[in-house]
């Protein structure tokens, strides 16, 4: 078994582009070493900014090879009636590459059938990895590609060489301008080259060598962490470590060296979300805090090198740091010199959606639209809300927001605390919007929970009815990520919220507007689009799409409702029964949707009416059912209802199968499918049973 190695050195990508490259060069090479019929062991894929690299071991240096029977024309079809070969059969074997004397006949099925015996494989992988190579490399997809020089070939960033040994032996290809070889390159200063690599096993070790290069983004990972801890320890302090950013910085780096470094403790005025977003933001950089939380003058970064002198390039990382400090601290004394009414009277200018008005009316809507919803969930913050949903945008026209604008909302919850406003509309501020997205957390506090969904809302109304509804991938205003988050929350939260009141709400506030929709027909599109979204969700979830749609066909609107009657259901249907259950209610339900369309269904039957004993012993069994139904639905026992389908449905099935429900007799066939209708609407507000695919 051989080893195959094969590296693409390029100039510097950026580290977003390393996971996906990686990605890609493994699913590419696995797929293409499978159709080729090359067996192979262990692959690896690892990159650097400077280079990705493919690793193969255990490869059969021979491709697999087998005999395959290739079936031809029907022997009637390949042979005239003298026995010589048509032109059907001279073609096949012209197509299988072999001759008359090679075809043979075979039983089949549908009759006798000519056939050849095919051998393929056997071919040397050096040949077959020839042609991999440069299909795989021109074909890897990126976010951005270029071309350069006279070049047709594009890439993330320009190629500067190619490994790529078989063992011991240079397969070669052409990427571009760039012909494979033995040779890589090290790092710029530490290790240059290049450096000639003799043997494909020898490739990890010149790597870590001469090169000075750590490959494995694992490996780099790990030498930050470690490093970092250290010396954080040592300040005593420990670094806050941010996943994203570490992915980020050790796809910076080939030869991580991490640094920690100082800033003047006069900064630590500045508020710690402030100064974390400058450190990260900017600097890549991590923050260091002490035992109890607060924030040290110190800050962890990350170089790509091995400096002679350590000092020099720690006084170079602090004095930019310094800059962006400054930058931050005059902008935070100049916004407290401000005032919340100065702000909200610049938001008049600002543009919030054109043709929704100014920054300045939204606030104006959400303070209504908070007032109305905390009046219907929460009562006591009805006024906090509104205070809330007035400040919400006020901190876009600050300085600091200016200039860091990941910090809109935190800022205006740190700006409120700071200049008088109680700590529920300061925290509700700081969460609006919470949550960003699938994976974000939500609000930690009701009143962030309600300014969060007048948000969305307000939104969704306002877009809706200018007709800017999502299509296919294209979501400029991020429609879907606003109508995902309400539907998080209401459910995290509980909120008894009927949705299409909601957004009726938000649509009312606007006022007299020229829309391009009708507001009926707005209002239905939105309605449309979130219980969408809703399904999205829910089966995202993992629930099972048949219950789902059950669920969500008895109604979309109340979301909370809706969770807890797919929980009941989902519940129900793991246990036994209920599929018998379920097809008997489909039934009931399919006959009062076809039969409620032809003609009109009392709303209660006539005890008079009854005759056949089925159909009394349904009625005594409903007498009894129906209230209890009606307790359980006010009750929201979603379960306790659910389990009695199956006390009801022994009931039901004999009413089936002893009277004939669609009888001739008008007054009869309306009793009867009375009857129905009081017992399948109970259920039909759990869930479609006629949804179900029993």
């Amino acid at each position: 078994m051989a080893t195959f190695v094969l590296e693409i050195g390029s100039e510097e990508l950026p580290s977003r582009f390393l996971a996906p490259e990686e990605a890609e060069l493994s699913a590419r090479f696995a797929a293409a070493l499978d159709d080729a019929g090359l067996e192979y062991g262990d692959l690896r894929v690892m990159s650097t900014p400077r280079r990705a690299v493919v690793m193969i071991e255990n490869l059969n240096p021979v491709q697999v090879e087998r005999e395959d029977i290739v079936a031809g024309p029907p022997v009637r079809v390949a042979y005239d009636a003298d026995g010589k070969a048509t032109k059907a059969l001279e073609g096949f074997v012209r197509t299988n590459g072999c001759t008359l004397d090679d075809v043979f006949q075979q039983e089949t099925e549908k009759g006798v059938y000519v056939a050849v015996r095919k051998h393929t494989g056997g071919a040397h992988a050096s040949g077959l990895l020839a042609a991999i190579c440069p299909a795989v490399i021109t074909a890897l997809p990126f976010a951005k590609r270029m071309r350069w020089g006279n070049y047709s070939f594009a890439y993330a960033r320009p190629l500067r060489w190619i490994l790529a040994l078989l063992d011991d032996e240079v397969i070669p290809f052409e990427a571009g301008p760039v012909t494979s070889g033995r040779e890589t390159c090290g790092h710029r200063i530490h290790g240059p080259g290049p450096f000639a690599v003799a043997h494909a096993d020898d490739f990890l070790k010149t790597l870590a060598g001469p090169c000075a290069i750590t490959l494995d983004p694992a490996q780099r990972r790990k030498i930050i962490i470690e490093g970092g801890n250290a010396q954080a320890v040592a300040a005593k302090g420990k670094v806050l470590w941010k996943d994203s950013l570490l992915d980020e910085v050790q796809g910076l780096a080939e030869h991580p060296v991490p640094l920690l470094a100082d800033f003047d403790p006069a900064y630590l005025e500045v508020p710690r979300e402030v100064l974390l977003t400058s450190m990260e933001s900017h600097q890549k950089s991590f923050g260091i805090e002490d035992a109890q939380g607060q924030l040290l003058p110190h800050f962890l970064t990350v170089l790509n090198i091995t400096p002679e002198d350590m000092d020099i390039v720690k006084r170079g990382w602090e004095r930019v740091l310094r800059a962006r400090l400054d930058d931050a601290r005059f902008f935070w004394r100049a916004d407290l010199r401000e005032t919340f009414d100065h702000w909200l009277q610049k938001l008049d200018t600002v543009i919030f959606i054109g043709g929704l008005g100014s920054m300045g009316d939204k606030t104006r809507r959400l303070e209504a639209l908070c007032q109305w919803l905390a009046e219907r969930c929460a009562p006591d913050l009805a006024s906090d809300a509104a205070r809330a949903g007035r400040l919400s945008k006020a901190d876009l026209v600050s300085g600091l927001v200016g200039e860091f604008d990941t910090l809109q909302g935190i800022m205006g919850g740190i700006y409120a605390g700071r200049k008088g406003e109680n700590a529920t509309v300061a925290q509700a501020v700081a969460e609006q919007y919470l949550p960003a997205g699938p994976d974000s957390p939500l609000p930690g506090s009701m009143g962030g929970a309600l300014l969060s969904l007048a948000d969305k809302a307000d939104t969704l109304a306002g877009c809706f009815g200018l007709g800017m509804i999502p299509t296919g991938a294209a979501d400029p205003n991020g429609l879907r990520r606003c109508a995902l988050g309400i539907i998080r929350i209401v459910l995290d939260f509980g909120l008894p919220l009927d949705m299409r009141q909601v957004f009726a709400k938000a649509q009312e506030l606007y006022g007299d507007r020229q829309w391009k929709l009708p507001p009926a027909e707005a209002l239905d599109k939105l309605m449309e689009f979130f219980a969408a979204r809703l399904r999205n969700y829910f089966m995202s979830q993992g629930q099972d799409t048949l219950l789902v749609d059950a669920v969500l066909g008895a109604g979309s609107a109340q979301v909370t409702e809706c969770g807890a009657r797919l929980s009941a259901l989902a519940a129900f249907s793991r246990e036994a029964g209920f599929a018998e259950a379920a097809q008997t209610f489909k039934r009931v339900a399919n006959i009062l949707r076809k039969q409620g369309q032809a003609e009109e269904i009392p709303a209660q039957w006539a005890a008079e009416l009854l005759q056949e004993d089925a159909e009394k012993a349904l009625a005594s069994t409903l007498d009894q059912l129906l209230p209890r139904l009606d307790q359980m639905w006010t009750a929201q026992d979603h379960a306790a209802a659910l389990a009695c389908l199956s006390e009801v449905r022994p009931a039901v099935d004999a009413f089936f199968d002893g009277v004939m429900v669609m009888c001739d007799d008008p007054t009869l066939r309306r009793n009867r499918l009375a009857m129905l209708q009081a017992l399948g609407g109970r259920f039909a507000r759990l869930a479609d049973f006629a949804a179900l695919q029993i």
